[in-house]
């Protein structure tokens, strides 16, 4: 029997494969010659590919281990192969969740049923809706791919009970539900979007006895609230629904292979015994949202002092359903599922061990034009730009590593998986990490990183033109300030792995400022992003472009352009809240000598950048250099969290995209933990003899 649907799966890959080369063979109008690395990528990429990339990726739903993520795997791999580039397909095996079924309804008392059993009355239903509308205007959202709304990792299961309101689903807001006397023991708690990674709002509910989980997209906060709404304007309308993981592991990656790679016959934990979601999890839009709150009874939030609980919606806040009842039913399978991380690399022509990576998750929610495609097209048309300078005669010194992670979504999977598989070759090798996660959104331009990065940072925007301004990108975004404001990397995102795992140096770029926001949602589609962010892709070639002068730079310098200085001479203002922090806390901390040694410390890193200033490339400088940063590693890693072993940065663990620095300091504050607060003065005076030590190995 002729199977039809791999016959159709078969020309959609070799359809994708033929796309991604014709985009390849597109040329660069750039003179031919030898020339500046720098000077040669800075000018060469092209508005109109960026939309082809596009075009090539973001024109069916792609959901990590599905058909369409394979397409996806196959057309990037094809560019990359086009382009000229030592391409792999890095395939891995996660345990990833599928949605099979799931529905959400009020239930409440009727007139008697004739047909129901003698003294019992029949129960209304008003089923509520838990995917988005499909739109004429934009025909992407009838693909028959998309799927409800569902959170994956949810509880399998049927709960009928009633409702509770927790705001944002925080510790303080359940805390304050408790100080109320509101129980949400066997309740369903309905929380909205916001304030915390969607996965802890899980972990907090199950902790308060919940269960079940409703989770919502606020108006005031997304939708028409802030603006119009799709199709008339980018925000959520109001069926509008945010999808995503709710996975809450004290580590990042698949959840059965914590420290080693989820490929082949590896040992995995049994998945009864990891701590995934128990209870039935659904995401809502706001219209069904604003259903059950006009059906609740009591008090409103005002009336009960509970100051910003109350949204965008126009019905009244109300903690309590009364004797309201919702029927939530969720159904998913947990298993196996194959997808792969792409690679397409240009070896270095002087230093090929070394190695920079520039990254994107390529999987997505559904079709992810902007989460996480507005970054996939950064990454592409940066390698297209380098293998034309390559073919030009211009190589760098180093080895640029093109990464496009699988499973993202589920868990910043792939790369972690790679990571902890090449953890040894990239503790000794990679000078850093640069991700691009849906980075392209505007042409306002932003950037979280490690303070070792900042000085590179900041001369890839010096030469890139404002869009739509007068200037440069460095004057319109460092403004009227004495720096430019760069933010510390937390969370949420593929440079996890490199920079807590390993303490690779990792910087974010982004361009933010189209008005709208449609995250995780069935319409994130070409259609929405060109018409709210633009069909010129204007931002996006000033993100490639700084993105491409940032790798020449670090790819391309004779010394890497590692700083040591920022890191340490931000500790004092570090120190400064943190005591505040302790003190508000109830808890004692001294600091006299941790501060003797951050100074000591500070001065022996001024010392390394002034002998940098006359250094020549030698081997022993470079290595030291790529080094410097590893010296906050601690192999035992934080406490609780031993994944996490890089003891400067880390993601917050209270709300996962948060950003932290000195996080035993964080922790054990937030603890109210003196004997761990005691632990993190000695830890971090040791550290800062770590530190010193790497300082004074940089060009003795």
């Amino acid at each position: 029997m002729i199977n039809r649907k791999k016959i159709v799966s078969a020309i959609a890959r070799s359809t994708a494969l033929v796309a991604a080369l014709s985009v390849c063979a597109s040329s660069s109008s750039l003179a031919e010659g030898p020339g500046d690395l720098r000077a040669d990528v800075l000018g060469a990429p092209r508005s109109e590919r960026l939309s082809d990339w596009h075009d090539l990726l973001g024109s069916r739903p792609h959901v990590a281990g599905t058909e369409g993520d394979r397409i996806v795997i196959d057309s990037i791999a094809g560019a990359f192969e086009g382009m000229g580039l030592e391409t792999k397909v890095w395939w891995f095996e996660p345990f990833l969740a599928r949605p099979v079924s799931a529905s959400l309804s009020i239930v409440g008392d009727s007139a008697p049923d004739p047909t129901a059993v003698e003294g019992r009355a029949r129960r209304g239903v008003t089923s509520l809706p838990i995917s988005e509308r499909e739109l004429l205007e934009d025909p992407a959202t009838y693909h028959p791919d998309l799927r409800w709304g569902w959170n994956a990792y949810s509880g399998s299961g049927m709960v009928e009970a009633g409702v509770v309101y927790a705001n944002r689903g925080r510790p303080e807001d359940f805390q304050r539900l408790r100080e109320l006397g509101v129980d949400c023991t066997g309740k369903i708690v309905l929380a909205r979007y916001g304030g915390n990674y969607r996965g802890f709002k899980v972990k907090f509910a199950e902790e308060a006895g919940a269960a079940g989980l409703v989770i919502f997209l606020d108006p005031g906060d997304y939708g028409e609230g802030r603006g119009p709404t799709w199709p008339q304007g980018g925000w959520a309308n109001e069926t509008c629904i945010q999808r995503g993981s709710i996975v809450t592991l004290p580590w990042k990656g698949d959840p059965l292979t914590p420290f080693v790679p989820a490929r082949g016959d590896v040992a995995r934990l049994d998945p009864d015994e990891v701590a995934l979601p128990r209870i039935p999890v659904q995401p809502i839009g706001y219209a069904a949202a604003s259903r059950i709150m006009a059906a609740m009874k009591g008090p409103t939030v005002e009336m009960m002092g509970l100051e910003g609980w109350t949204g965008g919606m126009k019905v009244p806040y109300r903690v309590e359903g009364g004797d309201l009842e919702l029927r939530l039913e969720v159904s998913q399978v947990r298993e196996l599922m194959r997808t792969a991380n792409v690679f397409g690399v240009l070896p270095g022509s002087e230093r090929p061990d070394e190695m920079v990576v520039v990254g994107c998750h390529h999987d997505a929610w559904g079709f992810g034009a902007a989460d996480p495609l507005a970054g996939m097209i950064v990454l592409l048309e940066t390698a297209k730009v380098f293998a034309e300078a390559a073919d030009r005669g211009l190589r760098p010194r180093r080895s640029i590593v093109f990464a496009a992670w699988g499973a993202e979504e589920f868990g910043i999977i792939g790369s972690c998986e790679w990571v902890e598989a090449e953890a040894d070759r990239i503790r000794r090798d990679a000078v850093a990490y640069v991700n691009l996660d849906m980075a392209a959104m505007g042409t306002r331009f932003g950037s979280s990183a490690t303070p070792s990065l900042i000085r590179s940072i900041v001369r890839a925007t010096e030469d890139v033109p404002q869009p739509g301004g007068e200037g440069s990108v460095l004057e319109a975004w460092q403004g009227d300030r004495d720096t430019p404001p760069v933010g510390d990397l937390g969370g949420g995102s593929d440079h996890i792995g490199f920079l807590c795992h390993v303490g690779v140096p990792s910087v974010a770029l982004s361009a933010r400022g189209s008005q709208g926001s449609v995250h995780h949602s069935n319409y994130d589609t070409l259609a929405w992003y060109r018409a709210t962010v633009g069909e010129d892709y204007v931002g996006a070639t000033m993100l490639s472009r700084i993105t491409a002068a940032l790798v020449a730079d670090l790819a391309d310098s004779p010394l890497p352009p590692i700083d040591p200085v920022p890191a340490v001479a931000g500790l004092e203002r570090r120190l400064k809240a943190y005591e505040t922090a302790a003190e508000d806390a109830g808890l004692s901390i001294d600091l006299v000598a941790l501060r003797a040694e951050v100074e000591q410390t500070l001065q022996a890193c001024e010392s390394a950048a002034r002998r940098l200033e006359e250094a020549e490339e030698d081997d022993r400088t470079v290595q030291a250099l790529i080094d410097f940063d590893r010296a906050w590693i601690g192999e035992e890693g934080l406490p609780g969290r031993p994944w996490f072993r890089n003891e400067f940065a880390a993601s917050d663990r209270d709300s996962g995209y948060g950003s932290v620095v000195l996080p035993r300091f964080s922790e054990a504050i937030r603890d109210g933990d003196q004997e761990a607060l005691d632990e993190a003065v000695l830890r971090y005076r040791t550290l800062m003899i770590t530190v010193r030590e790497a300082a004074d190995r940089i060009a003795p």
